[in-house]
Parts: structure tokens; C-alpha cells; sequence
């Protein structure tokens, strides 16, 4: 049993060192692209709603796909196909469980999230910040909930469409070869 216990203990202990840090061009146009995006999503919002407290555009899992496809646009998980599917898959579970689940608000949570994930991986669109836009369809304000399946359209695939089109100018205005985007599509 002790070791059993150490094998399994040795396991997290890391085998490689951590990686370098990146070049200050790459981190200035992670930097760049990640305002633009993030900005052109809040400008969108305060067109479309005039009172300034309404951010339904500024969902919390678009600065977690910015960190994606702005910081490592190379990652599998910053694709297009991943950045849209994903987002646009774990909406339709948060919504659909939300509005169709009698459960309290703790499972409901964790289903959004576990079922999105099973679901991101068999579409081939697995995207981290997808199990927050599934969370926030179940958390999220009456104002979410009253969207209803509109949350699938907006505000979700139309922040994650200006978020790659912000990621195909910026990513690619780079001189360094290794910076392009996308490795692919679908």
C-alpha cells in the first residue's frame, strides 16, 4: 500500500522544466489582439444596448478563449473550429439544461459543464472556456435566461465569430512565421 502510495504521489511531482519565456513581440501581440477583440465585443454592446449596465455581449468565457487564440494561437484548442464549435456546442447544453433539467442550481452546474466537455470531445471542439459559457447559460442573470436558445446566437457565436476575425488580422500581421493562425479550419 506505501508504495502504491508513493507511485501514485511520484507522479505529480513534474518530469520537465517549465518552458522559456515567450519573445516580448509574441506577448505584444497577444497583448494587441486581445484588446481589439475584447473591445470590439464591448463597443457591439454598447450599440445594441444603451443602458451601460447591460454587458450581455462581455460573456466571461470570451477572455478566456482571448488568453487562447491571441496568447497560443497554435494550441489544437485555439482553432476556429474549436473556438466556435465549442463555444457554440456548450451553449446549446448550458441552455438546454438549464430550461429542461428539474434539478437545483449545483447539479445543474455540473452537468452543463460535465456534458459539454463529452460533447466538445466527440464534435472534436474541445475549448476550456466553452465549460464557462455552459456554466454561465445555467448562472447567469434572468437577462441570460430569457434569451433562451438566442444565447446560442447572441450573445455566443457572435462574440466568438469577432473574437477570430480579430485573431486572423492580428495573429497574422506578425513577421514571425511560427505566428500564423489557423494551423486549420474545420
Amino acid at each position: 500500500m506505501r508504495r502504491h502510495l508513493y507511485g501514485y504521489f511520484n507522479r505529480m511531482r513534474g518530469l520537465e522544466a517549465p518552458p522559456s519565456r515567450a519573445r516580448l513581440s509574441h506577448v505584444v501581440w497577444s497583448g494587441i489582439g486581445a484588446f481589439l477583440g475584447i473591445y470590439l465585443i464591448s463597443v457591439l454592446n454598447q450599440y445594441i444596448f444603451v443602458n451601460a449596465s447591460d454587458t450581455i455581449f462581455l460573456v466571461g468565457s470570451f477572455g478566456a478563449s482571448a488568453v487562447l487564440i491571441y496568447g497560443v494561437p497554435q494550441a489544437e484548442l485555439s482553432q476556429p473550429r474549436n473556438l466556435i464549435g465549442g463555444h457554440i456546442v456548450s451553449a446549446f447544453i448550458g441552455i438546454t439544461v438549464y430550461k429542461y433539467v428539474p434539478m437545483e442550481i449545483s447539479v445543474l452546474s455540473a452537468l452543463a459543464v460535465s456534458l459539454s466537455i463529452v460533447l466538445m470531445h466527440f464534435t472534436r471542439t474541445l475549448h476550456p472556456p466553452g465549460g464557462a459559457t455552459a456554466l454561465i447559460a445555467v448562472i447567469g442573470s434572468s437577462q441570460i435566461h430569457e434569451l433562451g436558445y438566442m444565447y446560442v446566437m447572441t450573445p455566443i457565436a457572435t462574440g466568438a465569430f469577432i473574437l477570430l476575425i480579430i485573431a486572423l488580422v492580428v495573429n497574422n500581421m506578425s513577421n514571425n512565421p511560427n505566428r500564423h493562425y489557423p494551423r486549420y479550419w474545420w
